[in-house]
């Protein structure tokens, strides 16, 4: 095993094999960061989602895509550009990993692309022992999921965040109130296959107790570029407060614990989910901008 592999990897302790298997997403993902940086990817883009809160800022649950928001409105952009870059720095350190473009039936402005690897060989790289190794089957894929926004809304703040490993390096993400933004955006109008994302009513508790301060402007933005919001008055801090409630009164509070838990180590953190809950969490949230 590759000696910085062996230093990321010493943060876990797997006792099963789902444990490895998260443990080596994790250390896949910061790897192609620095791959990413390393292409000069973070000189037109930023970081922003449920992994870059976990890498950068110690979210407490486990997230399996990495997302990205250029900089400023792009139609040349191209990810396919930094594929190579990708595979060679995850080669570096052992992972026979694959770059895979996304082509889309319907046009957008995101661009997608999935890292791939044989699960069982990617998990001989960090060493897993052979018990948990025989309960993965031979064809399992471990996939993660990137995605590039080619037209953001305006209004964010980006700032410099830095990783000791593998080795030092740099990687320019969103503001935590823009983060915020973009999480409050995703908990009120996403759409995801006609389930709740649970994920997303986590990551409203980790900010409302952590960093509470939203950046209200840039939500106006992402809602506007949506069709979301079209009134010529700003949104104001009442209009926010008022949808938050609205989608907690249609919230299936049991489905979006399912939908969390296989992705938290605590479940005893889930208990006191409530809809009365989520109200006092609504209470703490410091709108600006």
């Amino acid at each position: 095993m590759h000696e910085a592999v062996t230093r990321m990897l010493a943060k876990y302790e797997p006792k099963s094999v789902d444990d490895s298997v998260r443990a080596l997403r994790e250390i896949i993902q910061e790897v192609a960061l620095l791959g990413l940086w390393r292409a000069k990817f973070f000189e037109h883009a930023a970081f922003y989602g449920g992994t870059a809160l976990r890498i950068l800022y110690g979210l407490d649950r486990f997230s399996e895509d990495l997302d990205f928001s250029l900089l400023a409105p792009s139609s040349d952009f191209n990810l396919a550009r930094y594929t190579a870059s990708l595979e060679e720095e995850l080669l570096a350190f052992g992972f026979n990993v694959r770059v895979e473009m996304v082509d889309k039936a319907v046009e957008s402005a995101v661009q997608s692309a999935f890292l791939k690897a044989n699960t069982r060989s990617e998990l001989l790289v960090i060493e897993s022992g052979e018990e948990l190794m025989s309960q993965v089957a031979a064809g399992q894929v471990l996939k993660v999921k990137i995605e590039v926004d080619t037209d953001p809304p305006p209004g964010f703040s980006t700032q410099t965040r830095y990783l000791l490993q593998p080795i030092p390096f740099a990687v320019r993400c969103y503001s935590l109130p823009d983060l915020f933004a973009g999480k409050m955006h995703a908990i009120l109008f996403r759409k995801w296959k006609n389930r709740v994302k649970g994920r997303d009513w986590y990551d409203l508790i980790w900010y409302a107790a952590n960093h509470p301060q939203l950046n209200l402007a840039h939500l106006e933005q992402r809602m506007r570029q949506t069709g979301h919001w079209s009134d010529e008055q700003p949104l104001s801090s009442s209009d926010f407060t008022d949808l938050l409630l609205e989608a907690i009164d249609r919230l299936d509070v049991d489905q979006a614990r399912k939908d969390v838990a296989p992705f938290i180590k605590d479940q005893q953190m889930l208990a006191i989910w409530s809809h009365n809950f989520f109200r006092d969490v609504t209470s703490r949230i410091q709108t600006e901008g």
